[in-house]
């Protein structure tokens, strides 16, 4: 069995990165045998998504369970609907967190324990402002708000419905941007 954790850095030593899609790394390990790979994050500079392709890249590593120290939303959606538990609220040394996780320390997070963009800023840099809608994206640092409607477990299909379309609203505003960044680019090469 394979747990993932979100990692600063790439060894056991490292610390748990408090930031799930945006971290530096992720440790995956065996709690029983205590083997383990670092594979590197390859969302944490994305533009926006990165809490979804670091989510989809988890599950196609085939791991039971992540371990971070904060998810948002979207990346908590694509890891449930895969069957994967998150645990959230985790930190300190990767080692010691693997541990942990073998003596049944940890329960899994019913719902994302903060609002989506949280960790475009610098970790544990609180207070940022920016909400901008160009290249920019407001990555002053991370946007202190409350979770806009936590979904819950036991949905039911309208209500899957309803997150459903607020999900692919949110994905068609970022694929948006994402063209009109490149049409800029594409301006000025051009």
């Amino acid at each position: 069995m394979k747990i993932a954790i979100s990692a600063s850095g790439t060894t056991l030593d490292a610390e748990v990165d408090s930031r799930f899609g945006r971290c530096q790394c992720f440790i995956i390990a065996d709690p029983e045998t205590m083997d383990f790979e670092a594979i590197e994050n390859s969302s944490a500079m994305a533009a926006g998504g990165a809490g979804i392709a670091a989510a989809q890249a988890i599950v196609e590593k085939g791991v039971k369970a992540v371990l971070t120290g904060n998810c948002g939303p979207n990346a908590h959606q694509v890891l449930v609907s895969a069957g994967i538990p998150i645990i959230t609220g985790v930190s300190g040394k990767i080692e010691d967190v693997i541990k942990d996780y073998r003596a049944g320390n940890y329960e899994a997070s019913a719902q994302a324990n903060v609002p989506d963009h949280f960790g475009m800023g610098s970790p544990g840099m609180g207070g940022g402002s920016g909400t901008g809608r160009g290249m920019g994206r407001g990555m002053g640092g991370a946007r202190m708000m409350p979770p806009a409607s936590p979904m819950p477990q036991d949905q039911n299909p309208e209500q899957d419905i309803q997150a459903l379309k607020a999900q692919s609203q949110a994905l068609a505003e970022q694929l948006s941007d994402i063209q009109r960044q490149i049409e800029k680019l594409e301006d000025k090469t051009g």
